[in-house]
């Protein structure tokens, strides 16, 4: 493969990851994790340490370059970054036009994604099996927290990017799911549409430190205890299936940034029960099509990167 197609492709696994991260449930570190990315995003942020910054004070910009696989880092977060501007608005219109539908479409993918990340590992043991329950209901537990209200003055949102992206990067936690709980989703969002850079700003240095500090931990994790983890992650991307489930109950409402009212907490129903209760359609056969689009998808996905790096 050519650099210039293999350039491609990583902005468009980037794309995916940033695609991922604008809807509340679903987590960029799954796309990631079954693009093939997951291990070198990890090592590349790991090594913007105090040997990086003794480079660039030296002024060695292309060894710096070199030791943070720097083309890399700018490729795959500029897919990020362009996901996020692009589709923020079109994605929230999706989400409140055809609630259902869409999140039919993500189960689908978590799921066949969890069941491939578990497929990876060479053995399963005991210790794997605690790690994947643990994660498991870990996820289920931040899924079924009842949201905060805290306001979003420069502190709180610094410290919410720290948080939400270190959520972002672990497979099945979605970063915007846990800005959700802090009740920040809604003008995070609203600063993504208007663009308001002191907002933006604020919680993008949150984002920086929680990304390069995390980072490290989960590269540690991954190469002395390679199975444990991905036992958990897996774990995570199965207890995320909670959030994402197509047929919901609203139980109360919150205003968006727009004024409209928009579900804040949802129990979980069966499609007849979703029928019954709601009086609405469950457009089972439908959902059905779209889950298994998404598992196509990330088939997919997983051919064009030629293989996982989640392989032990």
């Amino acid at each position: 493969m050519n650099r210039w197609r293999q350039g491609a492709l990583l902005f468009a696994k980037g794309m995916t990851m940033g695609a991922a991260d604008v809807v509340p449930g679903v987590s960029g570190g799954t796309m990631a994790l079954i693009t093939g990315v997951y291990d070198r995003l990890l090592e590349s942020l790991s090594r913007i340490d105090g040997h990086a910054v003794g480079l660039l004070l030296k002024g060695r910009v292309v060894d710096l370059w070199r030791h943070v696989d720097g083309t890399f880092l700018v490729t795959l977060f500029g897919g990020v970054l362009l996901s996020i501007l692009s589709l923020a608005r079109l994605i929230t219109h999706l989400l409140q036009a055809y609630p259902v539908l869409v999140w039919s479409f993500f189960f689908g993918l978590i799921l066949i994604s969890a069941l491939y990340v578990g497929r990876s590992l060479d053995r399963w043991t005991p210790t794997a099996g605690g790690m994947l329950l643990l994660g498991a209901a870990f996820a289920w537990m931040i899924t079924a927290a009842h949201p905060l209200q805290l306001q979003p003055d420069t502190p709180t949102l610094f410290i919410a990017g720290a948080i939400a992206v270190c959520a972002m990067i672990l497979p099945g936690i979605s970063g915007s799911f846990i800005l959700l709980l802090m009740g920040l989703y809604a003008p995070v969002l609203t600063a993504i549409n208007s663009f308001d850079l002191a907002v933006l700003a604020t919680v993008a240095a949150g984002c920086v430190v929680g990304l390069l500090s995390f980072s490290r931990v989960l590269n540690w994790l991954l190469h002395h205890h390679h199975r444990a983890t991905l036992a958990f992650l897996c774990g995570l991307m199965l207890g995320s299936l909670n959030k994402v489930w197509p047929w919901k109950e609203t139980l109360s409402v919150r205003e968006n940034s727009a004024g409209e009212l928009v579900p804040l907490l949802q129990r979980n129903l069966l499609p007849d029960q979703y029928e019954t209760l709601l009086g609405q359609g469950a457009q089972l056969g439908e959902s059905l099509g779209l889950m298994l689009l998404g598992m196509v998808l990330v088939w997919l996905i997983t051919r064009m990167a030629g293989g996982s790096d989640t392989e032990s």
